[in-house]
């Protein structure tokens, strides 16, 4: 198994651990991924920045996303590791002097967090040279990987124990995806991606206003897993969450009657009506889940 050991700076890492969140996004100003061999539930670990040598907690890792700045933002807030937009722009521009609203930030998202105290603090392995600024890769074949991984599993065991939790490290690949706990911006980023940073309805590419609609509320007993969303413009979502269309069990759009009875408009949203949709996820485990359009049809949806 391999794990990545991913450069902080120690403002960052406080912030998240004061606000102990369920995801962060560790982001890069470069756009790049800082590895290319990632696979979903790699170990990813945070060192503070030279001469605080030290591993000071982690996450496992979920997806990686190139982002405009205001989509990172608006998908993670405060769980960039800053306190404010405006922070979050002023860092980026540190790095980025001529960046603004739709550079792109690399966006390596990492779910289950954890955050220790100093007493628990890992010692860099040794072969951390200081020059190191990005991050680097131990495998747990060799000693030096395998000792490092036997350290944080002592600590993850023993903070499972004081928190009554019982859970196995979370596997690899497919399995991962399918029991990982998201939060609402994984839920945005996976959902964006799966379906090819499209709307799914009109196939609208501006990022900015392509939003990730849950099928079945989360508010409700709905979940963040990618199967319950679509990506719909933002005037799609709305209608969509407040009944007006809905998409039916074999993925065609529907458009209720009550938006031209309420509204004496929609020619714009009519001309969908009966259309298949326009983007679906490639991967069958992404598409969205027939329980969840059965329940928005039957009861969300005004009808027709």
């Amino acid at each position: 198994m391999r794990i990545w050991v991913g450069v902080t700076d120690e403002g960052w890492f406080e912030h998240l651990r004061a606000a102990a969140p369920v995801e962060v996004n560790f982001w890069q100003p470069s756009g790049k991924a800082p590895a290319k061999f990632f696979e979903p539930g790699t170990p990813f670990l945070f060192k503070l920045k030279y001469p605080r040598n030290f591993i000071v907690g982690g996450g496992f890792f979920l997806r990686f996303s190139q982002l405009p700045m205001e989509l990172a933002w608006a998908a993670f807030g405060t769980n960039n590791g800053l306190s404010s937009r405006d922070e979050f722009y002023l860092r980026m521009r540190k790095y980025n002097p001529t960046g603004n609203a739709g550079s792109l930030v690399g966006c390596s998202i990492l779910i289950d967090p954890f955050f220790w105290q100093e007493p628990d603090w890992i010692p860099a392995p040794a072969s951390w040279a200081p020059n190191i600024v990005q991050g680097k890769s131990f495998d747990t074949d060799s000693n030096e990987g395998s000792a490092l991984w036997a350290e944080v599993q002592n600590r993850l065991q023993a903070n499972a124990i004081a928190n009554g939790v019982s859970e196995p490290t979370p596997k690899y690949g497919q399995e991962f995806l399918s029991r990982a706990r998201l939060g609402q911006g994984s839920f945005r980023v996976l959902v964006t991606e799966a379906y090819a940073r499209r709307c799914a309805v009109t196939g609208e590419r501006t990022l900015l206003v392509l939003e990730a609609a849950h099928i079945k509320p989360y508010a409700g007993d709905g979940s963040h897993r990618t199967d319950n969303g679509l990506l719909l413009r933002s005037d799609w979502h709305t209608l969509f969450d407040r009944g007006y269309v809905t998409v039916t069990e074999d993925l065609r759009v529907l458009v209720s009657a009550r938006i031209r009875e309420e509204f004496s408009n929609g020619r714009d949203y009519y001309r969908h009506h009966g259309r298949a949709l326009t983007s679906v996820p490639e991967s069958a485990i992404e598409r969205p889940s027939i329980d969840a359009l059965r329940w928005h049809n039957e009861n969300r949806y005004f009808g027709a």
